[in-house]
């Protein structure tokens, strides 16, 4: 994972937002978009993704990030050129399968992220862009930012949110 360095100073926030800060400032599926080459876009769901993004995939690596601490999320840089990795039907019902019949309650976020991995070794796997190519994308959306930091779409929720991680 040594080739991910590119990235390592993107903050992967809780939520959705508007648009990254100068410090990057994304869930982990807005900087899967920018790192594969789309324009910036917030996402809310999976269903806002792109159709070459994973489903199942892109869910848990959703709710790992909105769940995660804010030192836990950042092991989650290393999957983000890894989303893009759809496949066919049976492949990502599979891919479902395999996350549904892992996922428990109060599982470590160490567990989790091995239930991604092993997801991710389902199908079809994801492009590897060049680590300067990906670099020189998320450069161009940070240099864009207006602000230093990002701006979540919806603070209030996201704070609630915060509140319950962890008690369930």
């Amino acid at each position: 994972m040594d080739s991910f360095d590119h990235i390592l100073n993107w903050k992967l926030k809780r939520g959705s937002h508007t648009f990254p800060g100068q410090d990057g400032g994304t869930c982990i599926n807005e900087a899967a978009v920018v790192a594969t080459g789309f324009p910036y876009q917030a996402v809310r769901s999976v269903h806002d993704m792109p159709p070459c993004f994973s489903r199942p995939i892109c869910a848990l690596a959703m709710q790992m990030n909105d769940e995660a601490s804010d030192d836990e999320r950042q092991q989650l840089l290393p999957f983000v050129t890894r989303l893009a990795c759809a496949d066919t039907l049976e492949v990502e019902r599979e891919r479902e399968a395999y996350i549904a019949a892992r996922m428990r309650w109060r599982l470590s976020f160490q567990k989790r992220l091995e239930i991604l991995t092993g997801a991710l070794a389902i199908g079809r796997q994801a492009d590897d862009p060049a680590p300067e190519e990906v670099r020189t994308r998320m450069a161009g959306i940070r240099h864009c930012a207006a602000a230093p930091t990002s701006v979540d779409d919806h603070p209030v929720i996201t704070h609630f949110q915060g509140w319950f991680v962890g008690i369930f």
